[in-house]
């Protein structure tokens, strides 16, 4: 039964948040700031809300937190690596033709996919997809709850990410039905990683805490450093009420969703 969860749950992860993104397309830029608002308090919900009691209910604390703190480290790593390969690739492709206003709008919440080529938006799709897998697995192997909870954070920040990624394709010269194709291929990935998690946990538990501390890394690393950035460079008040009441509705989402599903 966990099994038959963990693999609708990466599918609705994975290949349903691709047709939401490409079925998003037609809607006008000025939706996607609400999109990325609302991935923020799904994600943020997700993490304070779900993985991190669930990490401490199994764990000590001081482990859980130290390897929050180290899985944080790594991701900033990470990117710093991805940056710095985008920067050299950058300068190598100068040339490159300047992106039309509503193609920096569908993506701008997501700054270290611009400019890159469609190549390396399928890569890093796929190993993006393959991580949010082996959250999905690990959560739902700590609770039904937490993985409802978490699968919809990972939906939520899937949708506008996906948005964007798909407008870079098509600005590579990818064509419209080619570009969604893959974006759906990648999101296959999702399914691969849960299996793969579902295989190496199902019969250690007791990694489960450390593993949900460094998913909870991963969620509050993209919410704080790649999302909430970017809602910064609308300052204006009527902007930041807009923000928060769907920051607002995201936690509350991942909170009912808790209330709901918590056995008694």
């Amino acid at each position: 039964m966990i099994l038959l969860q963990i693999v609708v749950a990466a599918l609705a992860g994975g290949i349903l948040s691709t047709v939401a993104a490409g079925a998003s397309l037609g809607l006008s830029a000025s939706w996607i700031p609400g999109f990325v608002s609302f991935a923020v308090g799904a994600l943020l919900g997700a993490v304070f809300l779900e993985l991190l009691p669930h990490a401490l209910e199994g764990g000590s604390a001081t482990s859980v937190m130290v390897t929050v703190l180290i899985g944080l480290l790594a991701f900033f790593l990470l990117e710093k690596l991805v940056l710095w390969r985008h920067a050299h690739g950058h300068a190598a492709h100068s040339d490159e033709r300047a992106e039309t206003e509503h193609e920096h709008a569908l993506h701008a919440h997501h700054a270290p996919i611009e400019g890159r080529p469609g190549l390396m938006i399928l890569i890093g799709n796929s190993v993006h997809s393959f991580c949010d897998g082996i959250v999905i697995a690990a959560a739902f192997l700590a609770d039904t709850a937490l993985g409802v909870a978490t699968t919809l954070a990972i939906v939520a920040h899937a949708v506008p990410q996906q948005v964007g990624d798909f407008a870079v394709l098509l600005h590579s010269g990818f064509a419209r039905t080619r570009a969604f194709a893959y974006n759906v291929a990648t999101g296959v990935a999702t399914l691969a990683g849960a299996l793969a998690a579902y295989g190496a946990l199902a019969d250690m538990q007791q990694l489960l805490p450390s593993v949900l501390a460094i998913a909870a890394a991963s969620l509050l690393y993209v919410a704080v450093a790649d999302l909430i950035p970017s809602l910064h460079r609308r300052a204006e008040p009527i902007e930041t009420v807009k923000q928060m009441l769907w920051i607002g509705l995201g936690i509350a989402i991942i909170a009912i969703a808790h209330l709901l599903l918590e056995p008694r």
